[in-house]
């Protein structure tokens, strides 16, 4: 969906669709490797799962911002997409840290959380800011 390329273009959108899958499996990797070094008992596969399937709220803001692009671009579509961004952003952050933070030790949650904040928030952004071509 970051891609906005259409089928006819000659394009390919290769580099977007290769930022987003990096930016997206390494900032899973690295969450995960921070996870497990402050002591987590969830296992290497299980956090990159958790965090991959929290992304999904994120998928279904940006198809809905998709469609409000569609309608047009001025300030009442960009309140739009930030309202929902936000809401799936936060839905995204809630869910994942829900079952990583449980895994850590009570005294380093607040170091698990963060990492996690910034990883959706960076993927939050990529699609509040992303306009088709």
């Amino acid at each position: 969906m970051l891609q906005g390329g259409s089928a006819d273009s000659k394009e390919d959108g290769g580099p977007q669709f290769a930022e987003v899958f990096v930016i997206i499996w390494f900032g899973a990797v690295v969450i995960t490797l921070n996870s497990k070094l402050l002591g987590g008992t969830i296992s290497f596969f299980q956090s990159l799962c958790v965090l991959g399937y929290c992304v999904l709220p994120l998928t279904v803001a940006m198809l809905v911002c998709r469609l409000v692009l569609l309608a047009g671009s001025g300030t009442v579509s960009f309140i739009i997409r930030l309202i929902v961004v936000i809401a799936m952003f936060a839905w995204s952050t809630l869910a994942s840290t829900a079952f990583l933070a449980d895994s850590q030790p009570p005294h380093r949650k607040a170091l698990v959380v963060y990492p996690i904040f910034l990883f959706y928030f960076v993927i939050s952004w990529m699609i509040l800011t992303f306009t088709p071509q």
